[in-house]
């Protein structure tokens, strides 16, 4: 029997240890893990700026989040974090990445995003403009002859 390869987020965390009481838990772990990495990805930039992006992408995240109490508070995401063993979460969050890593091959998609500044018009109601480039690539590993490198 083949055992299915760990792809997802939840995958790679689950044997992370959640060290709040279980009474005072109002937001899942993996859904604090989850919202954290795509911030981030997205240029999130602190806790504030975590809690930010989760509300503004509340309807995507709840597509495979639970989400029972909403979005967690800045507060939260700097608790709960300050709370998790560290050496345990950089161990599961590079397992997941190696696993992206070998999924994609090698494959780099960067992506860089932009907002057009005063491209919203409040009087119709109409959002400002976003730009999003994405580019492809493989990364190179450089051939060493030396011990240098």
């Amino acid at each position: 029997m083949k055992i299915r390869p760990k792809i997802t987020i939840t995958d790679h965390f689950i044997e992370l240890e959640d060290p709040r009481i279980e009474r005072s838990k109002l937001h899942k772990l993996i859904d604090i893990i989850t919202i954290t990495i795509c911030a981030v990805i997205c240029g999130a930039d602190g806790w504030i700026e975590i809690e930010t992006y989760g509300k503004s992408k509340y309807k995507w995240l709840k597509k495979f989040l639970e989400l029972p109490n909403g979005i967690p508070s800045h507060d939260t995401f700097s608790r709960v974090f300050s709370l998790l063993d560290p050496n345990k979460l950089q161990e599961c969050f590079l397992s997941w990445v190696e696993t992206i890593s070998r999924i994609t091959f090698g494959e780099i998609v960067a992506i860089d995003g932009k907002t057009l500044r005063r491209s919203y018009d409040k009087t119709k109601d109409k959002a400002a403009i976003h730009m999003v480039s994405a580019w492809g690539g493989r990364v190179i590993q450089p051939s060493c002859t030396d011990k240098s490198c």
